[in-house]
Formats: C-alpha cells, sequence, structure tokens
C-alpha cells in the first residue's frame, strides 16, 4: 500500500504458497514459476519476498526482499506439485546450501536477499529469531519436495516418488513414523535413475507411485 493506502503492484513470493496450496490452475502454473525463477526474485540462496527490481526491495530488511526458509519451503513444495521438479530441486540446495553458513546449521528466521556470487555467503537478518520452528521445519518441506512424499496413514501406507537430484548419490531415513509402524528407507542414484528399498520395517508399507498434479489435490499419486 502507498501512503494513500492504494494497492502498490509488486512481484512477491505468495503466488508460490497458491501453487504449494493447489488454487493455480494447471496452464498458469509455468508461469508463476518461471516468474519466481528470475534473478530479480531468485537470489541464488532461495526466492527473495520481494523482487530486486521493487522500488521497496531492501535485502537486509524483514519482509522487503529478504529471504526466507518456509517461504522456500512451500514454494518447492508448490514446484514440485506441478511437476517442475528441477527447480524444486534448485530450491532445496539453495537453502540447505545456506545452512551450511550458520552456527550448528541452524536456518534463521531468514536472512538478506543478497545475490550469491563465488564470494558472497548468506547474511543473518539481525534480529531473526535462532532456532526458528518453522525455518527448521523448512527442511522437511525440501526433502518432501525430493522424496514425494504422500502418506496415508489411516490406510497404513506411504506413498513415495522419490528422484534424488545429481546433488545428492545417496540419502537415508531413520525412524520415519508412519502411524505406530516405524520404517528406515534408503535411497541411492544409479545414474539419473533413483532406487529405494526399505532397509528397516514392513515393506508392504511403502509403494512407489508416478505423482501427478491437480488443482484440488495436495500430491496425487495414481
Amino acid at each position: 500500500m502507498d501512503g494513500d493506502k492504494k494497492p502498490v503492484l509488486s512481484v512477491a513470493s505468495n503466488p508460490g504458497h497458491c501453487l504449494w496450496s493447489g488454487i493455480v490452475p494447471p496452464d498458469r502454473a509455468a508461469r508463476v514459476v518461471h516468474r519466481l525463477m528470475r534473478p530479480d526474485m531468485w537470489s541464488g540462496w532461495g526466492i527473495r519476498t520481494l523482487s530486486a527490481d521493487h522500488p521497496a526491495y531492501n535485502p537486509h530488511s524483514y519482509q522487503r526482499g529478504s529471504v526466507w526458509p518456509h517461504d522456500n519451503g512451500l514454494i518447492a513444495l508448490g514446484f514440485r506439485r506441478y511437476g517442475f521438479f528441477a527447480e524444486a530441486c534448485r530450491l532445496s540446495r539453495d537453502v540447505s546450501s545456506a545452512a551450511i553458513y550458520f552456527m550448528q546449521h541452524r536456518m534463521p528466521e531468514l536472512f538478506a536477499g543478497l545475490p550469491r556470487t563465488p564470494t558472497t555467503f548468506p547474511v543473518q537478518y539481525k534480529g531473526a529469531n535462532v532456532p526458528q520452528a518453522w525455518a527448521a521445519g523448512s527442511c522437511f518441506s525440501l526433502l518432501q519436495a525430493i522424496i514425494g512424499f504422500q502418506p496415508d496413514a489411516p490406510n497404513g501406507k506411504l506413498y513415495i516418488d522419490p528422484r534424488l537430484p545429481d546433488w545428492i548419490d545417496e540419502l537415508t531415513l531413520n525412524d520415519l513414523r508412519l502411524g505406530k509402524n516405524r520404517l528406515e528407507l534408503h535411497f541411492w542414484r544409479v545414474g539419473a535413475e533413483t532406487r529405494w528399498q526399505v532397509s528397516d520395517g514392513d515393506p508392504s508399507l511403502v509403494e512407489a507411485r508416478n505423482c501427478a498434479t491437480g488443482p484440488n489435490l495436495r500430491l496425487a499419486c495414481v
């Protein structure tokens, strides 16, 4: 809003949440994804809350161009939901790469939306909460975007559609709970193919399915 309380046209990260919720018509999803991944929105450490081309942009501010881990976690799920796996993995790598610069790999509430270069590192917002529950929870959103989890605990099923990116050769998930059951899943890549096995627990609880998307589904597996 401007000083007269009139709306100011802005490009922000919120439409990425619309992808996550499924309210974006499929024929418009690509436009949203590609717009969020343009350099004014994508910093290299994640997607900014506000375009760097906006007059109010300030990468060190709270909500005018900073990067929020939980924001990117939801956007990554939205990307995956509409079939943009490469973009979802890119955000996953952005945020996980940023985490190594913070003490004990604790993700702060937000960090500056400065562009990533070979000689820069993410700068924590001065008043950011650390630890922050929703920032810490972003790792699970990013993991879900990669593995394609769709739990159905009432029916005792865990559906997955794993696609490890080229920067993850192997991944093991321990103590994964499905209702009263516990599982250990192991994933690995052979070339471009992702393979998996249930290394502990009941294998019949886990089923791999190709996941499709739809405007009224969180993640539909068929």
